[in-house]
């Protein structure tokens, strides 16, 4: 009788064992599976509104289930996003925080990534855009300080899934394809918009300035907040536009596509900043100047690497033309 319990207990054991085995494949299969079905949508997310990829994806994965949850599947909300009062579409309830939740509903998994990007726009997590695009931990803990989940692990388990993912190398991935295009001879109609938007060889969109325009015109005709185009351009509120101006309409970023430019009569760090597409103070520490300068004709400007206390490219850059 002893004998027949303890091999009892044991095939228990084993059968409990080969349980947790298969339900760790199983998870990381639906993971595999996971980041397969939705890695060109994050990193679609990703050229239109400047959000890295590897941080959707971990987002999606970590709110779904890996797409299996039942929010995720009968209401195709991937990201947990609940109604709040400017929410105009479909609706379910869920105990999450609190009993009986409003989520919202979509008809297609692709609108819950699009009003994710959306979501992020709000002035709630202006500080974000301002990390540098392959930086997912800034990222991954900038969403934690603004309130984005209540989980105080929330940071931790985005880069977890990244890392154990390698969901970074989807960032690079990306951003090189966006930087691929020869984008200034691409143009897209904004329906109903005079403006079309264009795309700078670093990625970044953006629209030319006609005759007039201004932040608050610009914000109700490209159905934007005011706030972005402050914080993206690098202005103040009152900022006017010269007919010609780049207006980016994301974030810029901390390098250019060029790595020297020779300043011009009349021309500004905020000038070249916004012909790069490259953030002022990014320049700045880059020339070892400061972000109000007076530019001399003629100097020139590193735009990719910052340069040694005596002006020169650091060793690793001393090979590039």
């Amino acid at each position: 009788m002893v004998v027949i319990n303890s091999f009892s207990k044991h095939i228990a054991l084993f059968a409990a064992l080969l349980l947790v085995s298969f339900g760790i494949q199983a998870t990381e299969t639906n993971a595999e599976e996971y980041i397969k079905t939705w890695e060109v949508e994050a990193v679609r997310q990703m050229e239109l509104y400047a959000i890295p990829a590897s941080i959707t994806l971990a987002q999606g994965m970590l709110e779904s289930g890996n797409g299996v949850s039942e929010l995720a599947k009968k209401s195709n909300n991937h990201f947990g996003i609940k109604c709040h009062a400017d929410w105009k579409g479909g609706r379910t309830y869920h105990d999450d925080d609190e009993k009986g939740e409003c989520f919202r509903v979509y008809d297609n998994p692709k609108d819950s990534y699009e009003d994710h990007s959306k979501f992020l726009l709000r002035s709630r997590y202006a500080e974000l855009f301002d990390l540098d695009i392959y930086d997912y931990k800034g990222w991954a803990k900038g969403l934690k300080k603004c309130g984005y989940a209540t989980n105080p692990k929330y940071a931790d388990l985005l880069i977890t899934l990244i890392e154990r993912h390698g969901l970074d190398k989807i960032d690079r991935k990306g951003s090189d394809a966006i930087a691929d295009l020869d984008s200034d001879k691409v143009e897209k109609d904004v329906s109903g918009s005079k403006h079309s938007i264009r795309t700078t060889e670093n990625g970044i969109q953006y629209v030319l300035a006609l005759e007039g325009d201004n932040i608050k015109s610009l914000a109700e005709e490209l159905e934007m907040m005011e706030w972005q185009f402050r914080r993206y351009n690098e202005v103040g509120k009152n900022f006017q536009f010269s007919k010609g101006d780049e207006i980016y309409l994301q974030p810029k970023r901390k390098n250019a596509s060029v790595v020297w430019h020779t300043v011009s009569k009349g021309e500004t760090l905020w000038s070249i900043s916004q012909h790069y597409g490259v953030k002022m103070k990014s320049l700045a520490k880059k020339n070892n100047i400061k972000v109000g300068a007076n530019l001399r004709t003629a100097m020139k400007l590193s735009m990719r690497y910052k340069l040694t206390k005596d002006g020169k490219l650091p060793w690793h850059a001393k090979f590039v033309n």
